[in-house]
């Protein structure tokens, strides 16, 4: 299929119409031009022949005078006889004299003549034997006479012609110089346009393939210039993604790899003597089962990212106690937080209003923010969790004394794979999932710290349910 380029569409659309309009523009200024130029020649021959008849109706009035004798001195001494033939043409209808006394040809057709004797005036713009152009008016004579029946004035239109076709030249000139004008300027505009998306193909073609190295060049800015600028801002994206991408499957491998290999181990340590020795066997079972809970957790959290990438991934809401599903999370990590010497302070308020959502995932919500604050605390920290009502919503607030968050790092900590502290296990996806939970449920999650070694505090904030609401099932 042959390529239909901007340049020739504008060539054959665009420029196409301004050449229409410019050709009839053309047209008609030199119809209006011709009109006026042999409609001036015609009216000036009826005024000059109006002139000759009056004076000859004021001789036809003096019966001492000899009207054949007048007509044949008015053609004798025509003072415009160069420019203008006078002829007197008979009741027959032949020419019987002329001012040039020169005969016209016998078979010369007077169309103009036949009109006068019809209406008393004609004119004829039509050609000799000879080819040249010529312009004739007639005016009737009688009933001055019986011997002449009309006068005639002949005159020559090449050089009105000339002088037409001069106006011709200037005006087709003038369009010709509109049109080159259009043209350089529309092939300038065309390629301004052009020269850019083919620059845009062919880096977007390279982006295609996974090179994000290249940049546009952005010279303008206009449309394009934005354009480029937005493409060049979405290499940028794409650029961080893949490497968030590569590093997501690069963590979620060594994060696999770390469970499965102690699972693995103790498996074949219990295999050769964990029946002799029961400290043995309740140690490896131990390692066994908390490896497969957190094997299980990120199976958990990429099963729900992927539902969320698809769209697939729904709530079965229902009024729910809020305090019931926090205290359950807390409770989870109590004895993990005191194993590894972290405290956990939560101050439980007595009563809150109740929450409509999906209490399974506000409690994953709760329990993948309390594991990050207790994640990235050290020995002898502190994870304080609160609780309260503002306004008809509920605040839940979860501060830890751990190692912070960088303040380049902060406003991207929510991204799908992205890990601010790859020294710490995860896969860099559960708080991405806990967002877009909160946010389903109408609510925000906000994270703010001010900066390594001082802390993280992460906020929980969910619409309370209305006393007048109707519970939905």
């Amino acid at each position: 299929m042959a390529k239909k380029s901007i340049t020739k569409r504008w060539l054959f659309n665009n420029l196409g119409v301004v050449v229409l309009v410019l050709l009839v523009i053309e047209l008609t200024v030199i119809y209006a031009v011709h009109s006026y130029y042999y409609s001036s020649a015609r009216q000036y021959l009826i005024s000059k022949i109006n002139a000759v008849t009056s004076v000859l109706s004021v001789h036809s009035q003096d019966s001492s005078a000899n009207f054949s004798a007048e007509v044949r001195n008015t053609l004798e001494t025509f003072n415009e006889k160069d420019k203008i033939e006078l002829m007197a043409i008979n009741s027959k209808g032949r020419v019987v004299l002329t001012s040039s006394g020169f005969s016209p040809d016998s078979g010369m057709t007077m169309p103009d003549y036949e009109q006068a004797m019809r209406t008393g005036e004609g004119s004829y713009v039509g050609r000799l034997s000879g080819g040249e152009k010529i312009l004739a008016v007639s005016m009737a004579l009688a009933p001055y006479n019986g011997e002449y029946s009309s006068l005639r004035m002949v005159t020559s239109l090449t050089e009105i012609d000339s002088t037409i076709r001069g106006f011709v030249l200037v005006v087709t000139a003038v369009c010709m110089a509109i049109i080159l004008i259009i043209l350089t300027t529309g092939f300038f505009f065309a390629g301004s346009i052009v020269k850019p998306i083919r620059q845009i193909s062919g880096i977007t073609s390279k982006y295609a393939g996974g090179d994000f190295s290249v940049r546009i060049q952005n010279n303008t800015e206009d449309e394009i210039g934005e354009l480029c600028t937005s493409i060049n801002h979405m290499a940028d994206e794409l650029s961080s993604a893949e490497a968030m991408k590569n590093e997501f499957i690069s963590s979620v491998s060594h994060e696999l790899r770390t469970p499965l290999t102690a699972i693995k181990g103790w498996a074949e340590t219990l295999m050769v003597d964990g029946g002799e020795n029961p400290d043995t066997m309740k140690k490896g079972v131990g390692v066994i089962v908390n490896e497969t809970e957190r094997l299980s957790q990120m199976v958990e959290e990429l099963l729900d990212f992927s539902r969320m990438q698809s769209g697939h991934f729904s709530l079965q809401k229902a009024t729910l106690d809020i305090l019931a599903e926090l205290g359950d999370a807390v409770l989870i990590y109590s004895d993990k937080a005191r194993r590894e010497n972290i405290r956990i302070i939560y101050d439980e308020p007595e009563m809150l209003p109740f929450v409509y959502g999906d209490k399974n995932r506000i409690r994953q919500v709760f329990i993948n923010v309390i594991d990050n604050a207790v994640k990235y605390s050290s020995p002898g920290d502190t994870v304080t969790i609160t609780a309260r009502e503002k306004s008809g919503r509920i605040i839940v607030a979860v501060a830890d004394t751990g190692c912070g968050i960088k303040y380049s790092d902060l406003a991207r900590v929510k991204t799908k794979f992205y890990k601010a502290n790859h020294t710490r296990r995860g896969s860099g996806i559960g708080l991405a999932v806990a967002d877009e939970i909160i946010a389903m449920h109408g609510g925000k999650l906000d994270i703010a710290s001010e900066g390594e070694g001082k802390g993280t505090t992460v906020t929980i904030t969910l619409p309370a349910k209305k006393k007048s609401s109707v519970t939905e099932k």
